[in-house]
């Protein structure tokens, strides 16, 4: 049980919130890094602890939940890069996690053989740092780079760092970005869509990010190029390529809030074209596809469809002006969508009905 050192108001009655910063008693918990803060912050997880943490009940429930969590028993879950399955894994000996790869073979075996990519503890003994891993965005196709997000304890705010996945080594003089609450994918091997923290006025006033830009290799992150810029007020902004082969395209994202987003295709021009869908859908597009999940009732195109539906078209001719949507699914009272996902020639599609899912 910890606290997080961050201060917000909330209003109890009627009365508006404290403008000026004396009318604010907490307003120093704002600088989360500072002595004071933290010196606050330890003092309410010692009351937490001694008055949570001393019984032997407590002690009992601590020492089961560890003994899982260091267990070599559990089942390291794979993701598959090119023909390796990698697996990010912590224990006792490893808090901090490595993280590994192995062969489909090994994985098959009681006790795969695994290779070591990065050892996150000893990375940050060497660097001084408290890193906890946030992932990996892979160069596709060819797999041969990827940008790996490592917080400073934890916090939402990365740094992200170029990878040689072969050499098992940071690329000296690679892409680089500072700590910040960054968004970034590639675009080629010599480009990246990037949303970071510019400068002044360049994050929404929920702190993330809501300028793009694409950032050249070998040329200073002050001379990207902006593509999008997002409103202040909106959640954040973002961009990204889809590199599969004969259907590589572009796009940008302006997320209005949590539910709410719009979607534009970039074009090799730089110009934009949205994709005109309700603010509240969720697309996605996958080769020729386009999928549509509309979260409330839409009519277009002549024809009425539920909120919770899965509608597919052909995306040129969508973005070309056709509503022709095929229903792949209709929720009923006692059905819903629960996901999809694609094969190189099929969609799967994960329904539940009467809380029982059915593929």
């Amino acid at each position: 049980m910890c606290v997080t050192v961050r201060s917000y108001t909330v209003s109890m009655t009627s009365s508006p919130r404290p403008q000026a910063q004396d009318q604010d008693p907490f307003l120093w918990l704002e600088d989360i890094d500072g002595t004071q803060s933290l010196d606050w912050a330890k003092a309410r997880n010692a009351e937490t602890v001694q008055r949570h943490a001393q019984s032997a009940r407590f002690k009992q429930i601590e020492q089961g939940l560890l003994e899982v969590l260091d267990s070599d028993d559990r089942i390291p879950m794979v993701y598959k890069v090119d023909t390796l399955y990698y697996n990010f894994w912590r224990d006792k000996a490893h808090p901090k996690g490595l993280w590994r790869r192995t062969t489909l073979e090994e994985y098959r075996k009681p006790q795969p053989a695994w290779e070591t990519v990065l050892d996150l503890d000893a990375l940050a003994a060497a660097e001084g740092e408290n890193w906890v891993w946030h992932g990996a965005d892979w160069l596709y196709p060819g797999y041969g780079r990827c940008l790996l997000s490592l917080s400073r304890g934890g916090a939402d705010a990365d740094v992200v760092r170029e990878f040689d996945p072969v050499r098992k080594a940071f690329v000296k003089g690679g892409f680089a970005l500072p700590e910040a609450k960054n968004t970034v994918a590639w675009k080629d091997i010599d480009h990246l869509y990037v949303a970071t923290d510019f400068g002044p006025g360049s994050m929404t006033t929920s702190s993330y990010p809501r300028i793009v830009k694409e950032w050249k290799r070998g040329t200073p992150l002050a001379e990207a190029v902006t593509i999008y810029e997002a409103d202040t007020e909106d959640l954040s902004a973002s961009g990204w390529r889809d590199a599969t082969p004969g259907f590589e395209r572009d796009f940008v994202s302006r997320a209005i809030d949590f539910y709410d987003s719009e979607t534009w295709v970039r074009a090799a021009d730089g110009t934009l074209a949205k994709i005109e869908v309700p603010d509240d859908a969720v697309v996605d597009v996958t080769r020729e596809w386009l999928l549509i999940e509309p979260r409330s009732d839409w009519e277009v195109g002549g024809a009425s469809y539920k909120a919770g539906s899965l509608l597919a078209a052909n995306f040129d001719a969508y973005m070309a002006g056709a509503r022709e949507l095929t229903l792949l699914f209709e929720p009923t009272d006692t059905s819903a969508l629960d996901s999809h996902s694609w094969t190189r020639h099929h969609l799967i599609v994960n329904a539940m009905h009467d809380v029982v899912n059915r593929i």
